[in-house]
């Protein structure tokens, strides 16, 4: 099975917790953590940047990558919320069956 961690950014910890519950309600993702306190700089509409935010990280199935981001984009703050993926080569299996059978049947989005 093909496996992805996808690691987002939000605006405070309580955003990243309703995006993350609302991924595993819908089984988009197995599994959400949010770590709260992150500090950020970055370039945005030509102007640097210090904010705090709060990172959220989701464990999935590669296939249902481009629903989690539309997913992620619907409930977030952002205009354009950071949303990347990269591959999960090797683990547990046990956790990686874990993975794929939690997201085996995801639920319609909503609105």
């Amino acid at each position: 099975m093909d496996m992805r961690l996808v690691y987002m950014t939000a605006a405070s910890r309580e955003e990243a917790r309703k995006i993350g519950r609302a991924l595993v309600e819908e089984r988009l993702a197995a599994c959400a953590n949010v770590i709260d306190g992150m500090e950020s700089v970055y370039w945005w509409q030509g102007k640097l940047t210090e904010d705090r935010e709060a990172v959220l990280i989701a464990k999935t199935r590669a296939e249902l990558l481009p629903a989690l981001t539309e997913r992620v984009k619907q409930l977030h703050s952002y205009t354009v919320p950071c949303v990347v993926a990269l591959p999960i080569l090797a683990g547990n299996p046990a956790y990686l069956d874990w993975l794929a059978a939690e997201t085996a049947q995801p639920s319609p989005t909503k609105p």
